[in-house]
């Protein structure tokens, strides 16, 4: 698909965004290794006699852009159900009120059909964190989040502690040269990367004035409890990664799609609460409807901000990785703040919505980190169809982060740091480990969803300085 451009699209009458967003999302989904030439005739064909393909499970939503279709209003009412549907909680003792009942409210909206909230969960925007959502051709920008992709990645090296005692300089000083974190600038070299070269880039006016910032911030990180850290990871026996159950060194990162995906976030949650109106509880679960214009928009640009925050881990491992003379013996990551579509066990298509929660498949690999100080969990999923295939995607927060300010003093977390024996470069006192629920605790609670493959400990740590 990279080789046919937008203007080659326009040519043959792809001249909206709804349809050329359209054809890049199913082409690089259903005709990755198909000739240009014959792809060019194809949509040709679809724009002659779009009635044609109406009925194509792959074509049909092309071919609708091409059909004479009702208008539609600007703007939908819905009311809430009264009967919620069907919801799980795990952990319910150590999650507050709050959370429970914003996701009672989501469980209300028309389009659910199933949801869960995993142990770590606390309250948040629309959607709490740690709260998963099963919901009809619809897709949620605020059960998504504001940081699209945020997600996990572990290296592993065949190292072990003695590579941080006697290069724990050299760590540091390459965490801090190759690193950035904030929520503006870059690394201080350029970047590359192919995420850059996607066509998605220019499938949108928003997306085309948004790939100069990505491309800037490539590679570096956010604030908040955004990490990249070095510590020793003690692989359980007969482990998936097939590893000898032995300590070894290794590499946590946990960032998301920057401003990219903060931009698209926005626009397109105003673009849900403008035309899917609700009652005040629920305004910020307004939904897009997949089959609409912005619905189709929003996928594609989440499935963008989701591959580049990817990249921007790609770039930190491979960073730290050449600075330090390492090389991988495994990678594993995850996201946690995204959509996905997904077959239930009685065959119906949902999208589901995981803000804050790691996804667990049976088989799938996953990571939940704990705090600066504690431990983080590489996971196997057990696939439970209650849990919506998911599990907590870290500790989750005890306090906000104003209480965890007012709470700490920097002496106070420097002596916890020095006890359990971590390095803090950078940080701030709002992401100290009192900020946190015990992962001890958390992981147990959620024991039928996981299988537990490593435990991590952190021993360099590098944050964003407030």
């Amino acid at each position: 698909m990279g080789s046919i451009k937008t203007k080659e699209l326009s040519k043959i009458g792809y001249t909206n965004d709804r349809a050329r967003s359209l054809v890049i999302n199913t082409i690089s989904k259903h005709f990755k290794h198909t000739g240009k030439a014959e792809l060019m005739a194809l949509l040709t064909a679809i724009k002659a006699d779009p009635a044609a393909y109406h009925g194509d499970e792959i074509l049909g939503k092309i071919a609708a852009t091409f059909m004479d279709e009702p208008v539609e209003c600007h703007f939908q009412s819905y009311e809430l159900l009264e009967k919620a549907g069907q919801l799980k909680v795990y952990g319910s003792k150590e999650i507050e009120r709050s959370a429970k009942q914003q996701m009672e409210v989501a469980m209300s909206l028309p389009v659910t059909v199933q949801g869960a909230l995993m142990p770590d969960a606390h309250t948040g925007y629309g959607l709490p964190i740690g709260g998963v959502l099963a919901v009809d051709n619809a897709v949620l920008p605020f059960a998504v989040g504001v940081d699209i992709g945020c997600r996990m990645a572990l290296t592993i090296f065949a190292e072990g502690e003695s590579f941080l005692k006697r290069f724990s300089h050299q760590v540091k000083v390459a965490l801090k040269d190759y690193t950035h974190f904030g929520m503006e600038g870059g690394l201080p070299f350029a970047q590359s990367h192919e995420v850059l070269d996607d066509p998605a880039f220019q499938s949108t006016e928003l997306l085309r004035k948004l790939q100069i910032k990505a491309a800037r911030q490539l590679g570096s990180s956010g604030s908040g409890n955004h990490f990249v850290e070095f510590g020793l990871i003690e692989m359980a026996e007969d482990n998936a990664l097939q590893l000898p159950a032995k300590q070894y060194l290794a590499l946590l990162s946990h960032s998301g799609s920057r401003g990219l995906g903060a931009n698209i976030a926005q626009h397109y949650t105003r673009i849900a609460m403008d035309s899917c109106k609700l009652p005040r509880s629920a305004q910020q679960l307004a939904w897009l409807d997949l089959n609409s214009e912005a619905g189709q928009e929003y996928w594609l640009a989440m499935n963008l901000a989701g591959d580049y925050a990817k990249a921007c881990h790609d770039r930190i491992h491979a960073n730290l990785l050449k600075a330090l003379g390492l090389e991988a013996l495994a990678t594993i990551e995850n996201h946690h703040n995204f959509a996905w579509e997904d077959t239930l066990p009685n065959g119906q298509r949902v999208i589901i919505h995981r803000k804050g929660a790691t996804p667990a498949h049976t088989g799938e690999m996953g990571i939940i980190p704990g705090s600066m100080c504690s431990a983080a969990y590489l996971v196997k999923g057990k696939g439970v169809e209650q849990a919506l295939y998911s599990a907590s995607h870290g500790a989750g927060r005890a306090m906000s982060r104003k209480r965890a300010k007012e709470n700490m003093t920097v002496s106070g977390m420097k002596k916890m740091l020095a006890n359990a024996g971590v390095t803090l470069i950078g940080g701030s006192v709002e992401e100290n480990p009192l900020a946190y629920k015990d992962i001890e605790t958390v992981i147990n609670a959620q024991q039928e969803l996981i299988d537990i493959e490593g435990r991590f400990m952190p021993a360099i740590v590098r944050m964003n300085k407030d």
